[in-house]
């Protein structure tokens, strides 16, 4: 099945996404229509990408009948209005993550697809990487024991990016970057946890600058997440296991290796341990030019998954549900409260104006 895709919004991720589905077979993904508010910014990408249909403003995209599904890639204070639009209009959607701005906007949008009986998918493409599909595998199979401790990283000085910046669009590292952490720990620890709380500093602006989450899990497990966007961080992953550990190297959230280390027990001395140690590669084939981002490559493995679901009939897909993305919102709104970081929208939904991409 050809699966033809509609784009919305034509912003640099939007661009990365486009060409990682050009490295996928011809006749399984096709784009056929991209849309932006500015007639003339979906011209321009529609002739980079080679689209044959480009459209200024999203309700004519909507309203294609030979759209399948809509990626969209737009910033997240419009998602809910923009799910919402699509899945109006008979359209599968894939949405960049974070999915919303929280808990309620995702519940909002998740009932709704489920009325209309579409697909739906928060895009987590990260869940989707090989080495992240190997990483499950090992955890599973229960390679490194029962995972006690996992500690993560998310830190990068974007503070000066009005996104970043302003509430109004949602800013603050919790949602930009923080979505990353939360996903990539549900995912490693695979149950619901029993507690999370949030320490950390406001910007100046009224986001989340630089937060420190603790969520504790059953069996006597914790992860500790740090996020930050005003100072570079390790931007790494390591988890710990009473039989070994995983290290998740820098750009956890698209990662091309993982370190493995399993102990050998010498002796009844807790102390007198071997350690065997694994280098696990996943390198990425692709010889396109202009990406924007690290990695962007391994898109492609998130839109063959979707692609996947919708053959079998799916209408949410198991490695990223419905509920693995209301749970993540819960914690990030939760976060974003604990540090004093309130939206309109946790009151009210408000009117919002589109973003020019």
């Amino acid at each position: 099945m050809k699966l033809r895709w509609g784009i919305c919004t034509t912003g640099l991720i939007s661009n990365d996404f486009v060409l990682a589905l050009s490295l996928l077979p011809a006749e399984d993904h096709e784009v056929v229509a991209v849309a932006a508010r500015s007639e003339a910014n979906a011209k321009k990408f529609a002739e980079k990408h080679k689209i044959a249909t480009a459209y200024g403003g999203y309700e004519a995209l909507a309203k294609d009948s030979n759209v399948d599904i809509v990626y969209i890639g737009s910033w997240i204070h419009v998602h809910l209005p923009l799910c919402k639009l699509f899945l109006g209009h008979d359209k599968n959607v894939l949405c960049e993550k974070p999915l919303a701005l929280n808990k309620k906007e995702v519940q909002e949008i998740v009932d709704f697809a489920k009325e209309k009986n579409l697909f739906f998918m928060e895009g987590v493409w990260t869940r989707f990487l090989p080495a992240c599909v190997k990483l499950r595998e090992l955890l599973v199979g229960g390679g490194i024991g029962d995972v006690k401790s996992v500690s993560g990283s998310f830190g990068i000085p974007i503070m000066r990016d009005e996104r970043i910046r302003l509430k109004e669009y949602g800013g603050g590292g919790l949602l930009d970057l923080g979505v990353y952490l939360v996903h990539v720990t549900l995912m490693i620890f695979n149950q619901t946890p029993l507690s999370w709380s949030t320490k950390g500093f406001l910007a100046p602006s009224g986001v989340d600058e630089t937060t420190v989450t603790t969520i504790l899990f059953p069996n006597n497990a914790i992860a500790t997440l740090s996020c930050s966007v005003g100072v570079h961080l390790p931007n790494e992953f390591e988890i710990r296991g009473t039989k070994g550990y995983i290290k998740i190297p820098p750009m956890f959230w698209c990662p091309l290796k993982m370190e493995v280390t399993t102990f050998i027990q010498r002796s009844d001395n807790v102390l007198d341990i071997e350690e065997k140690h694994e280098v696990m590669e996943f390198p990425l084939a692709s010889d396109k030019e202009g990406f924007n981002y690290p990695n962007s490559a391994g898109f492609q493995y998130e839109a063959e998954a979707v692609r996947q679901c919708i053959m079998k009939g799916l209408k949410e897909c198991p490695t990223v549900s419905h509920k693995d993305s209301l749970l993540v919102h819960e914690i990030l709104q939760d976060a974003r409260h604990d540090v004093g970081y309130l939206l309109d929208a946790d009151k009210t939904r408000q009117t919002t104006t589109m973003p020019c991409q």
